[in-house]
């Protein structure tokens, strides 16, 4: 953003799309910074922090209502220092005060709203709040002007409240080192509890409004693997479905927005993230394995087609999300009346268009059609061919709209989940444009992302890297320099994923006890030092660290890295067997170490026919308990030799590529049959 002259607050010096978007307020906002804290102890004020980010729906709603408002600022500015925080930039601040706020209210969510000290401890919170009262909820403006009131008046009760808050947190945050295993009834348990919550008429596990929440699926289909379950594999089947015909998938230029709103998936919120899009691409890629339905290929297709388009900078990194407004209105680009179709398309063309999309004179949101496919049978697309360049012309149209606000930011947490769809999207699908993009990304990361030391970093934009990186950017990026090395099999990637997995336990290992903290020992240490395993809309960075370093221990026959991994699952088990549900990632890393896990290593050349047949058939064949390698002869297997010292003694057998199988601590015999080894992987 140019500074013009216009009035602005110090927020236009910041990066954040987020707080950018707040520059031009009157309200006079801080970033989180010691310039701020120091002003408030000098003048004895508390402390207003907002959190949110730029595509945040209420978090707009609430800057027109009130930040962007005079009476508003007038009462901020005079009895507050304000501060404004990017969660996306600073999942710490925001996971620390948005356990305050479900502590306090019951309930979290964004714009969060925290009063606190000037010693950062909270003594108020909430999230979205009306300028003035209106049906029960209490208005920003006398929210303040009674906290105004309360400070100059009863300090001494405030400050108190907050040292109380913070300790009681302090305990909620802080979990004792694990005495106990995850176990394979646990496992049970957590499938027992999905398909009770499970939707059997629209598919889901919940009410409205409906998360997509792909590590549940996930975890269902190793539990449909590993246990014969057909339910398991039938509930993911059907959620799949309803969300690829449903409102919540963008029909017109792909990809998926955020959540739904109603049970039936047709209304979303129209927001699109890139970790939603990376979680979601990977679901339907395994679906695709277990089944071999087409229509979950072309689902993941679809996907990276919208991310490949829209969100991929230049450089090679991947932006952050897209708004659900434009112009003002929540979901006006995504939304058509009947005659605008007919318009685009003729009278024909336009019948049979909108009679595939369901797009109706009446509509189905706020008098306007979400294009859906919820009328279909899920593999019934007969009109599939001719449907498709009707839907380029009115994609070509809607593109003429004015379009909804992109944040641009580069995040590595986000960055890595992709990397890791891209990299498996190349593998299943034998599309290499798709390993192509993961390796642009890891490569723009590893040059752009990392400070003069090589500590990682959070967040890129306009040129700038910034904030040391949290446990989720290391855990993500190692899941998809893991699944990169898988792909494409250059030891490089897997050198590099050991490498940021012994950076990761360095930085962020609770030695105590056990597991890992949401931010390095080298961060700025805020009021407590949280860990998190709950897995919500991402998998948490402690689910995803304990299957990296069990896969990686696998690899390589890395014994530290293994007893780590041990370790971490113990230190959790206690919380996690209390609603094994809720832990669907970390479940899926319970049963990795639970359940046989093969190892395969081809030994031959990587162009040999040999090689790319062999490796085609454990591409198509879902394996979710399986690590390989592949060793040539050459530099490259010097390098992975280097690394996995045994490796060396397996040898192609009478110069064909051979493939060498372990299981359970023991090894087959060499296979060079290619039918010999689908047979193995059955």
């Amino acid at each position: 953003m140019k500074i013009t002259d216009k009035p602005h607050n110090r927020l236009i010096h910041e990066k954040s799309p987020y707080l950018l978007q707040h520059a031009y307020n009157p309200v006079d906002w801080y970033p989180w910074c010691n310039e701020a804290f120091k002003k408030a102890k000098a003048e004895d004020k508390p402390i207003f922090l907002s959190i949110g980010y730029s595509t945040c729906h209420w978090c707009h709603v609430m800057e027109r209502e009130s930040f962007e408002d005079r009476e508003v600022a007038d009462i901020l500015n005079k009895n507050f220092v304000s501060i404004k925080v990017d969660r996306e930039e600073r999942p710490d601040i925001d996971h620390i005060y948005m356990t305050v706020c479900q502590a306090l209210t019951g309930q979290g969510g964004w714009p969060l709203t925290i009063i606190m000290t000037p010693e950062q401890k909270p003594f108020y919170a909430g999230t979205y709040f009306p300028k003035r009262g209106r049906m029960g909820m209490p208005g920003l403006i006398e929210i303040l002007t009674r906290v105004a009131e309360a400070w100059e008046k009863n300090k001494k009760d405030l400050v108190a409240s907050g040292d109380k808050i913070v300790k009681a947190i302090e305990q909620e945050v802080s979990m004792e080192a694990g005495k106990q295993d995850i176990t394979k009834e646990d496992i049970s348990i957590a499938f027992e509890m999905l398909s009770g919550s499970f939707d059997q008429i629209y598919g889901g596990f919940s009410h409205a409004p409906k998360f997509p929440t792909p590590h549940n699926m996930s975890f269902l289909l190793r539990y449909w693997k590993l246990n014969g379950e057909k339910q398991a594999l039938d509930m993911v089947e059907k959620t799949l479905d309803a969300m690829y015909r449903g409102g919540i998938f963008d029909h017109i230029g792909y990809g998926f927005s955020r959540y739904s709103t109603d049970e039936k998936w047709l209304v979303p919120h129209f927001e699109k993230m890139l970790y939603d899009n990376a979680l979601l691409a990977i679901i339907y890629l395994e679906a695709y394995l277990c089944t071999k339905k087409d229509v979950y290929a072309d689902a993941a297709r679809k996907i990276f087609t919208y991310v490949l388009r829209d969100m991929a900078s230049p450089e090679g990194g991947f932006y952050s999300a897209e708004d659900a407004d434009s112009e003002g209105e929540e979901g006006k680009f995504y939304l058509w009346t009947r005659d605008e179709i007919m318009e685009i398309l003729g009278e024909a063309d336009g019948q049979l268009f909108c009679n595939y999309y369901n797009i109706t004179v009446q509509g189905n949101f706020k008098g306007k059609n979400i294009p859906n496919r919820l009328h279909a049978q899920a593999d019934v697309n007969e009109y599939e061919s001719q449907i498709l360049p009707l839907r380029q012309q009115v994609f070509n149209s809607r593109e003429r709209r004015i379009r909804p606000y992109k944040d641009d930011k580069i995040l590595t947490s986000w960055n890595g989940l992709m990397i890791a769809a891209m990299a498996m999207g190349g593998r299943i699908l034998q599309e290499p444009k798709y390993i192509q993009a993961a390796e642009k990304a890891v490569e723009f990361i590893l040059s752009r992302l990392v400070d003069e030391n090589g500590r990682l970093l959070a967040r890129y934009r306009d040129g700038e890297s910034a904030y040391p990186a949290y446990l989720d950017d290391y855990a993500y990026l190692v899941w998809g320099l893991i699944e990169l090395y898988q792909a494409a099999y250059k030891p490089l990637y897997l050198d590099y994923a050991l490498r940021k997995s012994r950076e990761m336990i360095d930085l962020f290992w609770d030695s105590d006890k056990h597991g890992f903290f949401l931010y390095g020992k080298d961060s700025e240490q805020l009021i407590t030092r949280p860990k998190e395993v709950y897995d919500g809309a991402m998998p948490s960075g402690n689910s995803v660290a304990a299957m990296n370093l069990l896969r990686l221990a696998r690899l390589t026959g890395d014994q530290d890295i293994e007893n780590k991994a041990y370790e971490q699952l113990r230190a959790f088990a206690g919380v996690v067997s209390g609603y094994p549900a809720a832990y669907t990632h970390f479940m899926m890393a319970a049963m990795f170490a639970l359940y046989p896990v093969k190892e395969i290593v081809f030994s031959g050349r990587r162009e040999n026919s040999d090689t790319k047949e062999m490796l085609k058939i454990l591409n198509s064949t879902f394996m979710p308990q399986t690590v390989s390698l592949l060793y040539s002869r050459d530099e490259e297997g010097d390098r992975l030799a280097g690394m996995v010292p045994y490796i060396k003694y397996l040898t192609p057998a009478d110069d064909r590529t051979t493939v060498y199988v372990c299981e359970n601590f023991a090894c087959k015999a060499p296979i060079t049959d290619k039918q010999e080894f689908a047979k193995i992987l059955e």
